[in-house]
């Protein structure tokens, strides 16, 4: 009998604290999910690797997909781009339509060479975005990039940033892939705007 009673208590605590746990877990997913899609990017004016111009309007089209790293980036960039070449890959035909861009928010390592040759390591089209870093530095802002050189005592450095690829629909914001997403959450994301 006790045993029967202690089982309707701790299930009722637990009814109660999903009850009073959802709202809140779902209201900060929410709030989350509209302070980045308040991000809206701002005008800019830097080349890609073929030293073309590129501009906020070269993110408009059916599906754009950009992507704030640097070449030097020991994991989470290499892991996120061969992410992104196999999920473009399974997209097959689907993905004719889909640009991506790589920025870098190294622009002083980083130039049209360096991108470019970095770039050639993957199957899909990605382009290379460079340019002065003040520009680089505001445009990652406008899409709440955040970064931030790491300094080594031998006068190395590195740059800690976020990572999301960010997910534009006609030059607006859709949808963000984590790194964290993995191969087939990120086909089904893609889909979903495709």
């Amino acid at each position: 009998m006790k045993l029967k009673t202690s089982l309707t208590i701790i299930t009722g605590c637990f009814v109660i604290f999903l009850f009073i746990m959802l709202p809140i877990f779902l209201s900060v997913q929410n709030k989350n999910e509209d302070y980045v899609a308040s991000f809206k990017g701002s005008d800019f004016s830097l080349k890609d690797m073929d030293n073309n111009i590129i501009n906020q309007n070269s993110f408009d089209g059916p599906l754009t997909a950009i992507f704030f790293g640097f070449t030097h980036c020991p994991d989470v960039c290499p892991m996120t781009l061969n992410k992104m070449d196999i999920v473009l890959s399974k997209l097959n035909k689907e993905n004719e339509n889909l640009k991506f861009f790589f920025i870098s928010v190294d622009p002083e390592r980083d130039t049209p060479e360096v991108i470019k040759d970095y770039l050639s390591n993957f199957d899909n089209n990605f382009i290379g975005i460079t340019g002065e870093p003040e520009k680089i530095f505001l445009l990652s802002q406008s899409w709440g990039i955040i970064s931030q050189k790491i300094f080594s005592e031998n006068g190395e450095y590195n740059i800690d940033h976020s990572s999301p690829v960010i997910i534009l629909k006609e030059g607006k914001y859709v949808a963000t892939i984590s790194h964290k997403d993995n191969i087939k959450r990120s086909i089904k994301i893609f889909k979903k705007y495709l």
